[in-house]
């Protein structure tokens, strides 16, 4: 398994929870979709790693990232979009 595990800037708490709903159901359809989560580091900072079962579908994800517009409230950081081996998961 391949994770891709980004940075985000929170502009908009409350937009960025809306963008949320419609966000993860687009992401766990993506081809290759294992698991993914976004955790708050701060008030206006985060983390997503979003697990798939191969290096292709995560890279593919990856790249999908790098083109992809910011959603509502929130910004992210195209320069830390990386494509991680998973030593282990449970």
């Amino acid at each position: 398994m391949h994770a891709v595990v980004h940075s985000v800037t929170i502009n908009d708490r409350s937009a960025a929870a809306a963008e949320l709903d419609q966000i993860v159901p687009q992401v766990s359809s993506t081809p290759g979709f294992a698991a993914g989560c976004r955790v708050a580091r701060s008030a206006d900072t985060g983390i997503a790693m979003v697990m798939f079962k191969s290096e292709e579908a995560a890279q593919g994800f990856a790249d999908f990232l790098k083109g992809a517009p910011d959603a509502a409230g929130v910004t992210l950081d195209r320069d830390h979009i990386d494509v991680c081996q998973a030593l282990a998961h449970a």
